[in-house]
C-alpha cells in the first residue's frame, strides 16, 4: 500500500509559487498540494479557483496551526524568509525556502539550528542545479575533459538598459534584494557546486542604468579566488547581445563556451511541465563549443547539452528525503554559505578590496 502523500501548503501566490513551485509539486505522487496562503485573492488570480479543491488560508499564523500541513514552501520576498520559516519550523512542519535564503548568514544558521531542534527538514529551492547547461558544464570538469581548470565563468546578462516598469520588489532596497541576491544566489552556488568554498572574494555591485532612481544594484561581477583558478560570477543589464553568454569555463587541455539561459523556465512560464515532449530540451543551435588540444591538435566542435534532469528533480529528491530514503535536495548549510559569500562580494564591492572567506 502506497504511503500517504506529503501535504504541502505554499506561502505566497506570485510568479515563484505559480510557475516555480505548484507545477513541480503537482506531478511528484508523494506530494499534494493541500493550501496557498493568498492574503488577497481577487478575480483571475485566486488560488483557490485555480486549484479547486487546495485550502485556502489569509495569514500564515492560521495555515501552521493546521496539523494536516507537513510540508511548508516560503515563496515570499526575501526580507520575510526569516520570519516565516521561523514560524513554519516552530510550527513542527517541514519547509522550503526560496533563494535567496535570508538576507544574512546569521539568520539562515539559526534557521538551521531551529530545524535541527524541531527535527524538521529544511532546504533552499536552488533550482539551477539541475540547469541542463550547467549539469552538463558540471560533467566536463568531472570527466577532466578540459583538464585544469584556471578560469570559469557563469553569466545572467540581459540587454534592459531602462528600468521596467511595475518591477515590483525587485526593483526596491530591500533586505535580500537586488541583483546579486537574486541572480548571484544561483551563479554563487554553482560555483561552490562545482569548486567548493573559495578562498578570497573580490565584489563589483552597482548599477548599470542611469534611471535608476532610488539606487537599488543591478548588475555585479563576483570575483571567487581559487589556488590556480578564478571563478566569476557575472550578471548585467547592459549587454547588446544577440546571444547572451552563459558559461565559458577554460583549462589547459579545452575550453567550453556556452550561450543562451536552459529553457526550462521560459517553458513553465508558457504552461508547460516536466513530462511534456520535449520538456527542458533546448535547439541544437543552443548546444555549446568544445574546443580540445589533444594530442597537440586544437578541435572545435559543438558539444550536445545531456538530457534534462529537469527542476521536478528538486521535489523527488524531497519527497524521498521526507520518507527518510535520502538527503534533502539542497542542504541549509551550502545556502548558508551562499548568503556569506554574497554579504563578502557587498562588503568587498563598498570596501574596494578583495577579502579572505
Amino acid at each position: 500500500m502506497a504511503a500517504k502523500p506529503h501535504n504541502v501548503a505554499i506561502i505566497g501566490y506570485g510568479l515563484s509559487a505559480k510557475v516555480f513551485h505548484i507545477p513541480l509539486i503537482t506531478i511528484v505522487p508523494e506530494l499534494n498540494l493541500y493550501a496557498v496562503v493568498q492574503r488577497n485573492p481577487k478575480p483571475g488570480d485566486d488560488a483557490e479557483k485555480d486549484h479547486p479543491g487546495v485550502k485556502g488560508y489569509r495569514s500564515v499564523e492560521d495555515m501552521v496551526k493546521d496539523s494536516n500541513v507537513d510540508v511548508v514552501v516560503v515563496s515570499t520576498t526575501p526580507e520575510m524568509h526569516f520570519g516565516m520559516t521561523k514560524l513554519a519550523l516552530e510550527h513542527g512542519k517541514h519547509v522550503v525556502v526560496e533563494k535567496p535564503f535570508t538576507p544574512t548568514h546569521e539568520e539562515a544558521n539559526e534557521l538551521i539550528a531551529i530545524s535541527k531542534k524541531h527535527e524538521c527538514l529544511l532546504t533552499v529551492y536552488q533550482n539551477r542545479r539541475w540547469d541542463s547547461d550547467f549539469l552538463t558544464v558540471s560533467k566536463l570538469i568531472k570527466n577532466n575533459t578540459l583538464g585544469r581548470i584556471v578560469e570559469f565563468e557563469t553569466h545572467f546578462d540581459r540587454h534592459r538598459p531602462v528600468l521596467p516598469s511595475g518591477g515590483g520588489w525587485k526593483t526596491k532596497i530591500i533586505p535580500g534584494g537586488g541583483a546579486v541576491y537574486d541572480l548571484g544566489a544561483h551563479l554563487i552556488d554553482q560555483i561552490v557546486v562545482v569548486f567548493g568554498l573559495p578562498k578570497k572574494i573580490t565584489g563589483f555591485i552597482g548599477t548599470q542604468r542611469v534611471d535608476n532612481s532610488n539606487g537599488y544594484d543591478d548588475s555585479f561581477t563576483v570575483l571567487l579566488h581559487y589556488d590556480g583558478l578564478i571563478a566569476t560570477a557575472k550578471a548585467a543589464v547592459v549587454s547588446p547581445e544577440v546571444n547572451q553568454l552563459r558559461f565559458w569555463v577554460r583549462g589547459v587541455e579545452g575550453s567550453f563556451k556556452k550561450y543562451h539561459l536552459d529553457c526550462q523556465e521560459d517553458q513553465l512560464k508558457q504552461g508547460a511541465k516536466p513530462g511534456d515532449a520535449g520538456f527542458g530540451v533546448e535547439p541544437k543551435e543552443w548546444h555549446g563549443t568544445l574546443t580540445t588540444t589533444g594530442g597537440g591538435n586544437m578541435t572545435c566542435n559543438a558539444h550536445p547539452t545531456i538530457d534534462p534532469t529537469t527542476y521536478s528533480a528538486f521535489y523527488s529528491h524531497l519527497a524521498k528525503a521526507l520518507a527518510g530514503k535520502g538527503e534533502v535536495p539542497v542542504k541549509a548549510e551550502d545556502a548558508s554559505a551562499v548568503i556569506r559569500l554574497i554579504e563578502l562580494a557587498k562588503q568587498s564591492s563598498h570596501e574596494g578590496k578583495t577579502l579572505d572567506v
